[in-house]
């Protein structure tokens, strides 16, 4: 016999664009089952700090110095204080690969990060960095080993050797691009229930990744490690569940902010232009006549994939972008509903000139 399940409530996450930058960004996930918050909150952060890939210089060789206890010739900093200096670089690999960078300066220059030279796979964050400071007749010149990996990593010395034939030296390597994470719980009401979760995260990066892309990692990470312990085939909770009804509502305290479907009613009037997406994705909407936000959340995926040029790797950005704002495909928001709403608290429609940019840009602002 099939066992009937008890549904799960399904949350919706959100991210705060207003606070977001390249080094931080805050998401809050509501509502969730009573408890779930501090579950989730604390297997989210644990592999956000050691489990997400990122890029460090796991080895340099500097000319004129074959150990890490030298002196390096024309320059101020002996070779311990000028690999401390190295360690510190913050640099991403655009396809994870490892990759190589070239310093070399002289004659008085202070030698920092925005002067290395770095294969195209790489990029440089922190170029104000101070790396080194060059006598006036002196000369430094590194070549630096990039790799990638996650977590902590000691240097890898080969085994048997204390001086390397190329001079290479060997550094302790952090690839985690995370330097902070913190969480909080808080309680939220779905109807007449006031117990369930409202989860709070905080992510704090150097700025080689962007916070919505770690936090994706981490989720793809804690799914694929979880899907290992099933011993039967997974109860489907997502088609068994549904986001829970919110009734359409003014918030006082924020103004004219009237809520459909948990989503506000002036974010789904906006264009696509709000979703900040790539050119080639916003062209492929805009030709299938998908000009509102509105229609975006009324497609399925199998929808948005026969759109010409809408391919996977498009649909999955427009997944992306429009998980910050907490919609999704699928919505199924009818017009019917939305001009009920706005009827009812005596809402004006925008005037729909979606081809003009100027409108565009006005509605924007």
């Amino acid at each position: 016999m099939n066992r009937e399940y008890q549904p799960l409530t399904i949350p919706r996450v959100t991210w705060d664009k207003k606070s977001m930058t390249s080094g931080f960004g805050e998401l809050t996930a509501q509502p969730l089952e009573p408890g779930f918050g501090m579950t989730l909150g604390n297997a989210l952060r644990r592999i956000l700090l050691g489990g997400v890939e990122g890029s460090a210089v796991t080895s340099v060789i500097i000319k004129g110095v074959n150990n890490e206890f030298a002196v390096v010739p024309g320059v101020v900093e002996d070779a311990m204080q000028l690999c401390l200096n190295i360690k510190q670089i913050v640099v991403s690999s655009k396809d994870g690969k490892p990759g190589k960078m070239r310093l070399h300066v002289k004659d008085g220059a202070i030698a920092r990060v925005a002067d290395i030279v770095a294969d195209e796979n790489l990029e440089l964050i922190n170029t104000d960095h101070v790396l080194a400071h060059v006598a006036a007749e002196g000369e430094l010149e590194i070549e630096f080993f990039v790799q990638s990996g996650r977590g902590y990593k000691t240097a890898q010395w080969p085994e048997g050797k204390t001086l390397q034939e190329d001079s290479r030296i060997y550094l302790d390597a952090m690839f985690s691009p995370i330097t902070k994470v913190s969480f909080n719980i808080e309680k939220t009401r779905v109807g007449q229930e006031i117990d369930y979760d409202r989860l709070i995260l905080q992510i704090h990066t150097n700025g080689s990744a962007q916070p919505t892309d770690v936090f994706h990692y981490a989720v793809s990470v804690l799914r694929t490690q979880l899907e290992h312990f099933l011993i039967t085939g997974e109860i489907p909770f997502n088609e068994i569940s549904t986001p829970p009804k919110e009734d359409v509502k003014v918030k006082q305290d924020q103004g004219m902010n009237i809520q459909l479907k948990g989503v506000s009613v002036d974010l789904l009037l906006k264009p696509i232009d709000e979703l900040e997406l790539s050119v080639r994705a916003h062209n492929c909407l805009m030709n299938a006549n998908i000009k509102r936000i509105v229609d975006l959340v009324n497609l399925s995926e199998d929808d948005g994939l026969r759109i010409k040029n809408f391919g996977r790797k498009s649909l999955n950005e427009v997944k992306e972008s429009m998980k910050t704002f907490g919609l999704s495909f699928g919505m199924n928001i009818s017009e019917d509903d939305l001009k009920q709403v706005m009827q009812e608290h005596g809402i004006t429609p925008p005037e729909e000139s979606y081809d003009d940019e100027d409108d565009d840009n006005d509605d924007l602002d």
